[in-house]
């Protein structure tokens, strides 16, 4: 048997990110809370950054060529600007001394000590130091989902499925509505089976109750995780075959279809009643903060004459630029014309020196890029958007999804899809994610198309005026949104319907 080896040519094409776009995308999915730690952890991190003056909640309200706030000057920032110009000198010098103090080469520069608020401390210290306080609901389960054997498909659709779950913690978009999303926006082609088995991964995470498709599978969920008693197992029965009758708390016929005692009743309602029913709210936005404290990136003004107007919120973020005294050590090694009697200890100052100012120059950069892109996709919004910005009114929300926008801007689906992710708006009608301003569209057979969001308001609207004596059935709510110019099928109305938690007509009558 012989074995024969061959040698094959091939030509691909690949696209990989530079350290400065990846420094942006991570950028763009902060939120402004988090930018604001970022910028002062590399403010720490690196003396070759500085600032004139940081932000306070009392600043002008100035605005600059993106329309965000900018703070002014005093003589109190003055004094911290001569400080902080000293603490970095300061800074410099010790790096250049323990440069020439060893042999460490020029490219382990990072690694030398930084200034923290309490002395010198290294680089692992301080990032725990800067970052370890709060941890954000996404990465808080990105973390754990670190820990599985998955494959790249596999990862990718559960950051997705991560990505699509509301406040409370739960999944209310359909699966096949997942499969289409992730096929259209980011090319990956699986079946409703294949992100369901992703989806019940998911669902073995903490808090118990995650990533479930109602409130019975959430309940369901936790009461599985808990160690089996009597009660237990009694109360998981209930959920599984008496759910109808324990949502309109019919215990009475509970307790006899199952044979139980009025102890044992009371038992099994006190178990469902330890459950959580947004197991979200217990991370909140980021762990250690309740889900109501929320910093909008975006605050939107609504005149009276109807015109729409906005700005970036800054918060405490500072304007930064690149230490004066490095650039003058760069600008003499540059007018230098013997650079050749350098010794190694001014070598290798003049390289690190380098190092850092390019990092701060990239770092100015990227926080540039954020706030125009910030500006340029909130413009685009608010244009799409102008008549709900308005009057607030919800079924004014016209149909829009990720590719409008980028088709406004320019800018990729991904890229819009990062700054949507985590932002919030402050409007005059409420304070909301940006994702609440996107609407998904149900096409008719005569090919118009409507926003599922104005036909699930109509759909409200008609259950409310309902008689409750006599509900009406999906069929009849049919009829009446066709009169009220919504001709949509019936499964469709039966989908929307309990997406939005809105129970059969049976379950809705009333004596």
């Amino acid at each position: 048997m012989k074995l024969i080896q061959e040698q094959e040519q091939r030509q691909t094409q690949q696209q990989k990110l530079t350290q400065q776009q990846m420094m942006l995308v991570r950028m763009l999915e902060m939120p402004l809370t988090e930018l604001e730690q970022n910028v002062q952890a590399e403010l720490d991190d690196n003396p070759a950054l500085e600032t004139d003056a940081y932000g306070d909640d009392n600043h002008p309200a100035d605005t600059d060529e993106w329309g965000d706030s900018t703070g002014g000057e005093g003589d109190d920032d003055n004094f911290e600007t001569l400080t902080e110009r000293q603490e970095r000198e300061e800074a410099l010098d010790h790096a250049l001394e323990r440069i020439g103090g060893d042999d460490d080469l020029p490219g382990m520069a990072d690694s030398m000590a930084v200034r923290g608020t309490g002395g010198w401390t290294d680089g692992a210290e301080q990032e725990q130091m800067v970052f370890g306080e709060q941890t954000s609901f996404y990465d808080t389960l990105k973390e754990q989902m670190n820990e599985l054997d998955l494959t790249e498909e596999q990862q990718s659709v559960m950051e997705y499925l991560i990505g699509s779950l509301d406040s409370d913690g739960l999944l209310r978009k359909d699966l096949d509505t997942i499969c289409d999303e992730l096929a259209i926006y980011h090319n990956i082609d699986v079946t409703e089976k294949e992100v369901e088995e992703v989806l019940e991964r998911l669902q073995e995470f903490d808090p118990a109750g995650i990533g479930a498709r109602s409130l019975q599978e959430c309940l369901q969920l936790q009461i599985g995780r808990k160690r089996w008693t009597e009660a237990r197992g009694h109360a998981a029965t209930i959920l599984e075959d008496y759910y109808d009758d324990f949502l309109n708390k019919r215990w009475e016929r509970i307790r006899n279809q199952m044979n139980l005692t009025s102890e044992q009743t009371e038992a099994a309602q006190e178990e469902i009643k330890r459950l959580n029913p947004k197991p979200g709210s217990a991370l909140g936005e980021t762990e250690g903060r309740n889900i109501q404290q929320i910093t909008p990136d975006f605050i939107v003004d609504t005149n009276d004459d109807g015109s729409v107007t906005f700005t970036i919120n800054r918060g405490r973020i500072p304007d930064l630029h690149v230490s004066p005294s490095f650039t003058d050590l760069l600008a003499t090694y540059h007018r230098r014309t013997d650079k050749e009697k350098l010794t190694r200890s001014e070598k290798e100052a003049v390289v690190y020196a380098k190092e850092k100012v390019d990092r701060a120059q990239n770092f100015i950069v990227a926080v540039r890029q954020r706030r125009h892109t910030l500006y340029v996709t909130m413009k685009a919004i608010i244009d799409i958007q102008r008549k709900y910005f308005q009057d607030g009114d919800e079924s004014d929300l016209r149909p829009m999804i990720l590719k409008d926008v980028a088709d406004r801007t320019g800018l990729d689906k991904s890229t819009i899809s990062r700054v949507s992710n985590m932002k919030y708006a402050q409007t005059r009608w409420g304070t909301f994610k940006l994702r609440h301003f996107f609407s998904d569209s149900y096409k008719t057979e005569s090919g118009e198309e409507l926003s599922t969001r104005k036909i699930k308001a109509a759909l409200k609207e008609v259950i409310s005026t309902e008689d409750k004596r006599k509900p009406m059935s999906d069929e009849a709510l049919q009829k009446a949104l066709a009169e009220k110019g919504f001709p949509i099928a019936r499964r469709t109305i039966s989908k929307y319907r309990e997406q939005m938690g809105i129970p059969v007509a049976r379950l809705r009558k009333e004596s």
